[in-house]
């Protein structure tokens, strides 16, 4: 009997439990750790924000799905990985032992990197967590009592700039619905070198594609971006030119902002050597493990990926949704294939599948693999992509509830786009 503990129940380490157990022996024990009994369906918080969704509408509580599929669910919070005695050492004193640990923590937010930064002890509101898109819809509806200018984007190091993009889009949207749009001067603030790139050197023509978008809604952009500080109704941004030097100071008003922001590993697997890089995240190789501690997996938003190609203003990598559920995929079948004793020897594509929802619109690109140079390398925009969000949004969260890793009709949707999750 091989106990297999999961660190984190986001969209990674659910899909992974779910899995796991489908995949290792039915003597073998399945453990989940999560800070809290539910699950949150990250994408939908820039409707949250906005008053499209409440929080009900988009959480799943853990328990039930997890009874049903035999999985343990521990409700605590991670103090320390301890690789050498191969334990989870919990806040409250327990150790949970393991043989196989799939990290997929997701990240800790790096609000504290800059004054005045983040909805707790800062200016900006965020929509990292439900919490935070709850509280930034309470600003936003004070906000359109008075309104005034508006700065949404990603700060310097931030990796995930498909949210940003859409919280401006579905703002603008909202703004319009509402007819005040024409009171609201908005800016779009990001560290990429352009429109589009969003950490991955673009995406078929993501580059045209944004910039029309934000040209039609008349939304203004700084790239090359770094934010200095954050204060009562100001932002101070430096424009940075290829050589490193300040090509402009930017001293924008604020009555409102989200902003992105960067991302590093959680405090229990920081400072564990050879576990980490210098910021925390998992390193794996190619099929999903810790060279160091081969019982170790990594999966999601932790682990380390390089940048992509140089950049004036530090840029990071996002870990899209179905490049994560590839890595899944991968790291169920190497536990399986191990506890079996063969050889792990799955790849995960890292393919990318992206429906970025504007409101009224939006953009979808494929990219296989995430990672360039790619196979298949293209976007479109259109109406339909809002609708299609919403689809993939009831039907994660009934998949969730029901337990399940998959099912037949997204199997029929992948082979039809020719996209899978496993090389070869």
């Amino acid at each position: 009997m091989s106990r297999i503990v999961i660190l984190g129940a986001g969209l990674g380490g659910v899909i992974a439990a779910f899995e796991i157990r489908k995949k290792v022996r039915q003597t073998d024990d399945v453990i989940i750790i999560n800070e809290t009994d539910f699950y949150q369906f990250v994408p939908s918080n820039p409707w949250v924000l906005v008053g499209w969704r409440d929080r009900k509408e988009i959480l799943v509580d853990l328990l039930e799905p997890m009874k049903k599929r035999r999985i343990e669910l521990i409700v605590g919070t991670a103090a320390k990985v301890e690789p050498e005695d191969k334990h989870v050492r919990l806040t409250d004193g327990e150790r949970v032992p393991y043989d196989y640990l799939v990290i997929a923590t997701g990240p800790e937010l790096a609000f504290d990197a800059i004054p005045g930064f983040g909805p707790e002890h800062g200016h900006t509101q965020s929509v990292c967590h439900i919490d935070h898109a709850l509280a930034a819809n309470e600003a936003f509806e004070a906000f359109c009592k008075e309104p005034g200018p508006i700065i949404v984007g990603a700060v310097q190091g931030a990796s995930c700039f498909g949210p940003a993009y859409e919280t401006a889009m579905i703002i603008e949207t909202e703004l319009r619905k509402r007819k005040i749009r024409d009171k609201v001067p908005m800016t779009f603030v990001t560290p990429e070198p352009y429109i589009g790139h969003l950490g991955l050197d673009g995406v078929g023509d993501t580059k045209g594609l944004l910039e029309s978008e934000l040209r039609e809604r008349h939304i203004k952009w700084i790239t090359n971006a770094r934010v200095k500080s954050i204060e009562t109704g100001r932002m101070l941004v430096e424009e940075v030119a290829e050589d490193g030097s300040v090509k402009t100071e930017h001293e924008l008003p604020m009555a409102y902002s989200m902003m992105l922001p960067g991302f590093r590993g959680v405090e229990a697997v920081r400072d564990v050597e050879g576990l980490v890089n210098a910021k925390g995240f998992i390193i794996t190789d190619k099929h999903q493990r810790n060279p160091t501690y081969p019982e170790i997996f990594g999966i999601g938003v932790c682990i380390a990926i390089p940048p992509i190609g140089t950049s004036p203003v530090p840029v990071g990598v996002p870990k899209t949704g179905f490049m994560i559920e590839s890595m899944v995929t991968a790291t169920a079948d190497n536990i399986a294939a191990i506890i079996n004793g063969e050889k792990p020897n799955h790849e995960a594509t890292w393919n990318a599948i992206c429906l970025a929802d504007f409101g009224d619109g939006g953009v979808m690109f494929v990219a296989q693999p995430q990672i360039p140079p790619r196979n298949v390398n293209w976007s479109v925009s259109g109406g339909w992509v809002h609708m299609a969000k919403v689809g993939f949004e009831k039907y994660f969260l009934h998949k969730i509830r029901s337990g399940r890793s998959e099912s037949f009709y997204e199997n029929a949707a992948l082979s039809l786009l020719k996209t899978h999750k496993l090389k070869n």
